[in-house]
């Protein structure tokens, strides 16, 4: 990390505002090197978090757009490092004259979230804090921004140091009595030890059972809408998305393929899935079709089970009903509310009538959704798991953890129950980055964008 990295930091395309973004021991003064300020104080004499007029010049010095500089000192910064901004107009030509004319005082090309790495490995931010910052800016829901910014702020990471705190307490009394039995040191119980470390498994458990909400809540719900042939699984999925993603016909056995698209429900984000209808045929690419479905319902989250409120329920009906008890949830959606002959369904929880066509229902359906996925307390404040990097860590400390007091039930060494709590120990480290492989440590930032 000696070396000087900058690019720019907002989006591709027109834009309002760009901003080049430099960070490393020459960042101030290679900014400054490309900046005239109006007031004619060079930037590496002005105050930290200042904003100064001026204009950014080209490599040959020759004024390219009028902007403002802000320089941070370290350690007061996002990095942790000298770091540097320009706010120029969100031109793609400017900001790449800006940017040759940086990297030609020596400055390099940033790669993916390296801003971001070196605040962690700066003791900026822990591992889980700069996970946070790539899953705000990929949120796609208000309710997965909020949780990215608990965790951001912390929230998270304080739920992980508290079991931390604690085993580091119990490794502390067991090193203190093996290595000093001489000192007067009280001895453990094996009462007091287990309740610790019961304790300790009691949060790590509940910390683990947020995981499926939080993977939910930031890659969003699968979601199958399965029915019958012209049941109108089509005509929801083009509602639900507001244009007309997939072809409406009244020829059974339309869709032969499965149509996937995410939408914005209840507060949640939905991986809709619009299959085939799911019915006996002798047609081979509409059997295909079927099968896809299937699989699709075997793995979503939700089912919406869509029944013909026109005519009743008949075996088709009921078979897919069964094969949908599968999905933890299921709604049954009776369809085509808006024409002749349309029966209002049975008064029950999880039940919806429904018009794709004059949009009547779907507020109810939105209801529903919701119902089947509340928002927690530990949800707002950012306190989930919410990537398998995070579940497999936690998993393997919860399990150290159970070893450590089995060994501790059957009456074993102290030596060896010490073994699986250093264990956990080195399972949580890994949560929040104090232990970590390079190569890890590589691929978790590769996700990022250029500039963060």
């Amino acid at each position: 990390m000696g070396d000087t990295i900058a690019a720019v930091a907002t989006g591709g395309g027109r834009s309002a505002v760009g901003i080049l973004r430099l960070s490393g021991p020459e960042a101030i003064s290679a900014a400054g090197a490309v900046f005239r300020p109006a007031g004619g104080t060079p930037l590496e004499q002005c105050a930290d978090r200042r904003l100064v007029l001026g204009e950014l010049l080209d490599r040959e010095g020759r004024p390219v757009d009028q902007v403002l500089a802000t320089i941070s000192r370290a350690p007061h910064s996002y990095t942790g490092e000298d770091t540097a901004e320009l706010q120029c107009h969100g031109s793609p030509a400017v900001l790449a004259l800006g940017l040759e004319a940086l990297f030609a005082q020596g400055v390099r090309q940033a790669g993916p979230g390296e801003f971001t790495r070196r605040a962690f490995l700066n003791g900026k931010l822990d591992l889980m804090q700069a996970e946070a910052v790539a899953d705000l800016i990929d949120a796609e829901t208000q309710a997965a921004a909020r949780c990215a910014g608990g965790q951001l702020a912390g929230h998270l990471s304080r739920r992980v140091q508290e079991v931390y705190d604690t085993l580091v307490d119990v490794s502390a009394h067991f090193h203190a009595v093996l290595d000093y039995p001489d000192e007067d040191i009280d001895s453990f119980e094996a009462r007091t030890l287990d309740e610790a470390l019961a304790r300790a498994e009691q949060a790590l458990s509940a910390l683990l059972d947020t995981y499926q909400r939080g993977k939910l809540l930031v890659g969003g719900i699968p979601c199958a809408i399965v029915g019958k042939p012209n049941a109108g699984k089509s005509s929801l999925l083009n509602a639900l998305l507001g244009y007309e993603r997939a072809i409406v016909t009244d020829i059974p056995g339309t869709t032969r393929d499965t149509v996937e698209e995410k939408c914005t429900l209840g507060g949640r984000l939905l991986r809709l899935i619009d299959t085939a209808g799911i019915r006996e045929t002798g047609d081979e690419v509409e059997r295909m079709g079927v099968e896809r479905s299937r699989r699709a319902l075997s793995g979503a989250e939700l089912a919406l089970v869509l029944l013909d409120s026109t005519c009743p329920p008949g075996p088709e009906d009921e078979e897919i009903l069964r094969l949908a008890q599968a999905a933890p949830h299921l709604i049954r959606v009776y369809t085509k509310a808006d024409l002749p002959g349309s029966v209002p369904p049975p008064a029950e929880k999880g039940v919806v009538l429904l018009s794709s066509r004059t949009g009547q229902g779907l507020k109810e359906l939105e209801e529903a959704i919701a119902a089947c996925f509340p928002a927690g307390v530990d949800q707002e404040r950012g306190e989930m798991l919410t990537n398998a990097r995070q579940a497999e860590a936690a998993g393997r400390a919860l399990s150290a953890l159970k070893a450590a007091r089995s060994s501790l039930a059957m009456g074993m060494t102290p030596d060896a129950v010490l073994v699986d709590v250093e264990g956990a120990m080195g399972a949580l480290g890994e949560l929040t980055g104090r232990n970590l492989r390079e190569d890890v440590t590589a691929r978790i930032f590769q996700r990022f964008c250029v500039g963060k």
